[in-house]
């Protein structure tokens, strides 16, 4: 089976870019198994203590999206959650599930940022000893 980590935020588009690359790898339904990561970063943290038992991966519309995406495509689909550095977390994650490849959404740049990518991309890129995939940002 050949595991792929998707870390989504709370982009729609970028997480449903992510799912039809992961979609579109060869015999996807029967050999491809995909993790879903949320990572609550920084504001999501400071939830009033009623409120966090409402915390859940599983209730932000992009993850939903994008697991239902996959769903339907026939891929077996585990949705995941951590807090604090979103970086690490991936990392870390991806260690844990020993994941195959991770795939991370591109965020639309200008002419001059295309040549670099965003803080958290470069930092997966160098930091992972895995293949990292970078899709589109979904818009059109």
């Amino acid at each position: 089976m050949y595991r792929v980590l998707l870390p989504v935020d709370t982009n729609e588009d970028r997480a449903l870019a992510q799912a039809d690359y992961v979609k579109s790898l060869p015999n996807a339904a029967e050999s491809v198994e995909a993790y879903l990561l949320f990572v609550f970063t920084g504001h999501s943290n400071e939830l009033p203590q009623e409120f966090e038992k409402f915390k859940s991966a599983s209730r932000i519309g992009s993850v939903r999206r994008a697991q239902e995406s996959l769903e339907e495509a026939g891929i077996e689909v585990t949705v995941l959650e951590d807090s604090g550095d979103t970086e690490d977390d991936i990392l870390d994650e991806a260690e844990a599930y020993d994941v195959d490849s991770i795939v991370l959404g591109g965020r639309k740049r200008s002419p001059v940022g295309k040549a670099i990518f965003g803080s958290t991309t470069q930092g997966i890129i160098l930091g992972s000893d895995r293949p990292v995939v970078v899709t589109g940002d979904g818009g059109e």
